[in-house]
């Protein structure tokens, strides 16, 4: 009896290169044993990118770590619901370190098993891994180490939605805000000027801080979209090698046909030369 889920575990295990032959093995065992639903869904199995191949292997080598990356994802997922900007500054910037270093464990992973992770392969990792911070589904599927494909980018979490009732504070421009209004001062006398001074240092704290959750969030966007761009070129790259490789098979047809289309006409004429001879006779 053919275990297609245990199959998949174990096939999502193996490098990129072993995964064909060894699903095209169970598809086969499964249509001997008269499993024809479940042979179709093993040969239906998708062989993963180096990229997913490496983010599954990273999850199976450390569960309490990849554990760690669902909890955060758990805790920006509901920053944003909240709109808790303070949460979100904390939890953006712990992203990007966990993010960046697991994308680099990933890699000396790969390396271990003899697959070289390149820097475009590497920078898909950490867009599965960002992706898998937004999407809980997808976060199941990679702490089992099977995910198939990459899930699609999450740019910036805009799916996740704010909890009802919940709103943003408007904010106007900054150019158009006006200063916090200070404590009055008594009549005929003027405030301190340290209290002046640490007022002014306090409001330029804040809008540093509210600048800097700007930059981090246009940040994150940019290096999403660069991201999804890499991860097309790759796919392209991998296109335009089949596709080269494809050519040079065609083109080393073409020359056996043309090799054989010249013996051809060679036997040709030695038959025709022979048949005039013996008609000659």
């Amino acid at each position: 009896m053919v275990d297609v889920d245990a199959v998949a575990a174990e096939l999502y295990g193996l490098r990129p290169e072993e995964f064909t032959a060894a699903r095209d093995a169970h598809a086969a065992t499964a249509r001997k044993a008269g499993q024809r639903a479940d042979a179709k869904r093993i040969a239906a199995l998708r062989k993963p990118t180096l990229a997913v191949w490496a983010a599954n292997r990273l999850a199976r080598a450390d569960a309490d770590q990849a554990q760690h990356l669902l909890e955060l994802g758990r805790g920006l997922r509901e920053a944003h619901r909240t709109l808790s900007g303070e949460d979100l500054r904390k939890l953006s910037h712990q992203q990007h370190v966990v993010v960046a270093a697991m994308a680099g464990e990933a890699r000396r992973l790969a390396g271990e098993a003899g697959q070289d992770l390149s820097a475009g392969a590497q920078r898909e990792v950490e867009q599965i891994l960002r992706s898998v911070l937004a999407d809980p589904e997808a976060a199941d599927t990679w702490a089992h180490g099977m995910l198939e494909k990459a899930p699609p980018p999450a740019v910036g979490f805009a799916e996740v939605a704010p909890a009802p009732g919940t709103a943003p504070r408007p904010q106007p421009p900054e150019r158009d805000r006006e200063p916090e209004p200070g404590p009055e001062p008594e009549p005929g006398r003027q405030a301190e000027p340290d209290t002046q001074e640490a007022q002014r240092t306090s409001r330029e704290a804040e809008l540093a801080e509210e600048a800097l959750a700007r930059a981090e969030a246009e940040r994150e966007q940019a290096r999403t979209g660069v991201d999804a761009l890499d991860e097309q070129i790759v796919r392209l790259e991998q296109r335009l090698d089949d596709a080269r490789r494809e050519r040079e098979r065609l083109a080393a047809a073409a020359e056996a046909a043309e090799r054989a289309h010249r013996e051809a006409v060679r036997e040709a004429k030695r038959a025709r030369t022979a048949a005039r001879k013996a008609r000659r006779r």
